[in-house]
């Protein structure tokens, strides 16, 4: 990244910046605002999501299906002339996927390697903790936070930092984390769960993955990896409702599109049914959906 580009960034993002904001280019340039503390979760999340192999296979492979694209698109309408920031960009796929021409797409996120990967496709880079957010209340027309929130240490504390830049009228969308009643595997479920790569591996699976790669993606799954340790829906309400917000929440499973905001659930692979079964988890009913789409609207 060079310094033309950044001087670009910085006068792109300045009239989005909380008054007492201290943003600096680092040394590759990119526009920084000091992290109070650099945790182990946000360490992992930084490397494996700007690995210059990992990071661009997820980007090519992850939230890009048609469903996927379909059930955005309709949840936040046109993103032409709004100012939008994602937070948790990674190296761009929601914009990549959903596309648009917004008059500032912001994206926040924690890994210098992902946000280079971002910037190439129109992101107005930022590094920062999404934590401790540098830019200004009510900024925003559109915040995005997609597969996000459980990457990080406190995620109402993400939230809440999210809602804080939506303008009134504007809307905070989120998607694609863990839902705590669909992942509280007990039993033969977790064990069935937790052995699946063994058995990928003796089957010479296309699903085995490398030690390395689990290890490191693994590392970057905050909330994800204790059976019950996910999102709820009181934690949406009890954060947004107090803040002005009109919540809609739509649990679902990976694989529907517009479908999902029309109150459908879909229908995950056997296997993840198999073992909520074994955990005494009805996998038909609203807890066992994998993910929460909330679509949050600023009233007031």
């Amino acid at each position: 990244m060079n310094v033309a580009n950044s001087s670009v960034y910085m006068s792109r993002l300045k009239p989005y910046l909380s008054p007492d904001a201290i943003v600096f280019l680092d040394r590759d340039c990119l526009p920084t605002c000091k992290i109070p503390l650099l945790s182990t979760s946000m360490e992992a999340n930084s490397y494996f999501f700007g690995h210059q192999i990992w990071g661009k296979e997820y980007f090519e492979t992850s939230h890009r299906h048609d469903n996927f694209r379909e059930r955005w698109q309709l949840a936040t309408g046109s993103w032409d002339e709004k100012v939008v920031v994602d937070l948790g960009c990674g190296p761009g796929n929601l914009y990549a996927t959903i596309g648009g021409s917004p008059k500032v797409l912001i994206g926040v996120d924690i890994s210098p390697g992902a946000l280079k990967m971002a910037a190439q496709i129109g992101y107005t880079p930022l590094l920062a903790d999404i934590q401790h957010l540098p830019l200004a209340d009510g900024c925003a027309d559109l915040v995005v936070v997609n597969a996000t929130i459980h990457h990080c240490d406190d995620m109402q504390k993400v939230l809440s930092q999210a809602a804080r830049l939506v303008k009134p009228g504007g809307l905070l969308i989120t998607d694609k984390d863990p839902q705590s009643t669909a992942l509280n595997l007990n039993g033969l479920g977790l064990f069935l769960r937790e052995s699946r790569f063994l058995l990928y591996w003796l089957i010479r699976s296309k699903y085995y993955l490398s030690r390395a790669y689990r290890t490191a993606r693994q590392a970057t799954e905050t909330h994800n990896r204790k059976p019950g340790d996910g999102i709820t829906p009181t934690m949406y309400y009890q954060t947004l409702e107090p803040l002005g917000f009109k919540v809609q929440l739509f649990p679902h499973n990976h694989d529907l599109g517009i479908e999902v905001l029309a109150g459908k659930i879909g229908r995950m692979s056997w296997k993840r049914r198999l073992a909520q079964k074994l955990s005494g988890i009805n996998p038909d009913t609203p807890a066992a959906a994998q993910s929460i789409m909330c679509i949050a609207k600023r009233t007031i």
